[in-house]
């Protein structure tokens, strides 16, 4: 892997504050190419269009695009050494996968409804996101018609992400919770993962870099409820000068009880509704419908969500007989043994 490694991104983007943040931490040199900068470098073009988009060799050495922010993260690690954010607990890990998905693909669902539900939040981002992926330098009336058009393409994805009359109040409450459920983690450690932070206190950063710091509704919520959790996200976002050591990792056997709460959360939304997406999708089906504790979720099926359930129960596969054994401990605590175990 050649260094500064270069990638494409947009700040509007929360996997591509993510990956920012990781590798300011780990004091990677990078290329962030915005706008149309990859494209005037003639960097090779993704299969799918998603941010943020790595140029990095491929088997060949051929200069290839490389997108998924987790996978990403796991080949930064292999082939870059130093001031990791994966624990070297095998247990610990599982917590922090775990999490880090319950950011990517939970706690996203919060950031684009907050996004693109409210006029308020609409108008924002409709004007100022179509300018990170065009030119600054672009006419008055061509951002115009960029505003019209990016507003309509991503409140059309709304049902697509899951939200809708159905499941906006389950949303709005969950994200409250979450809130009022890492200030209180916080005023007991500054990360996730103790005195350091794993890939989920990045993947958690960069929703809450659009969810706190950006879109109106959601940014006025958490200032209110958490000033705790509002600037948590901006000392996130460049921890290069933090001095990581091994003992800052937090302690399987003395996890701290907001960090159980936390995980407990996860049963209350992310995971019956990863486990009705994957059976779903294992009948052919379109669509998922899955009853919460607090009411009913409905939503098309995301079959990239099936193969997150599946990397975390190889992860969990992967491991020696008494991690598993701890680790079932911590899940069976907090509601989360089907997570490995319920039948899809």
């Amino acid at each position: 892997m050649e260094l500064p490694v270069a990638f494409k991104g947009a700040p509007g983007s929360p996997y591509t504050r993510k990956m920012t943040a990781v590798l300011r931490y780990r004091r990677i040199p990078y290329r962030y190419l915005v706008g149309n900068a990859a494209d005037n470098a003639g960097m090779p073009k993704p299969k799918v269009e998603l941010l943020p988009t790595f140029y990095l060799p491929d088997a060949n050495g051929m200069l290839e695009a490389v997108t998924d922010s987790t996978p990403l993260i796991r080949r930064f690690e292999q082939e870059l050494a130093g001031r990791n954010v994966l624990p070297t607990d095998p247990v610990l890990a599982l917590i922090d996968a775990v999490l880090e998905d319950f950011a990517d693909e939970w706690v996203t669902k919060a950031m684009f409804h907050y996004r693109w539900k409210f006029a308020d939040a609409i108008d924002k981002a409709s004007t100022i996101l179509p300018v990170h992926f065009s030119d600054v330098t672009a006419s008055q009336s061509v951002l115009d018609t960029l505003k019209t058009l990016f507003a309509q393409r991503q409140i059309s994805r709304l049902a697509v992400v899951g939200s809708n009359e159905h499941t906006a109040p389950l949303i709005e409450t969950g994200y409250k919770r979450l809130v009022d459920l890492l200030d209180a983690h916080l005023q007991t450690q500054p990360f996730l993962m103790g005195h350091r932070p794993g890939a989920s206190d990045f993947a958690l950063y960069g929703q809450l870099t659009q969810l706190a710091h950006f879109d109106p509704v959601s940014m006025a919520l958490t200032l209110e409820r958490s000033r705790r959790v509002f600037a948590w996200v901006d000392l996130v976002e460049d921890l290069s000068g933090l001095e990581p050591l091994d003992g800052d990792w937090a302690s399987t056997d003395t996890l701290e009880p907001t960090l159980l709460a936390l995980l407990s959360e996860l049963s209350q939304g992310y995971l019956p509704v990863l486990l009705a997406n994957a059976r779903a999708l294992a009948r052919g089906e379109k669509h998922m419908n899955a009853d919460l504790p607090l009411g009913h979720w409905q939503q098309a099926v995301v079959p990239y969500q099936a193969k997150c359930l599946r990397w975390l129960r190889q992860q969990f596969a992967a491991m020696d007989v008494p991690s598993k054994a701890r680790a079932h401990e911590i899940l069976e605590t907090t509601g989360l043994t089907d997570l490995i175990y319920a039948p899809v």
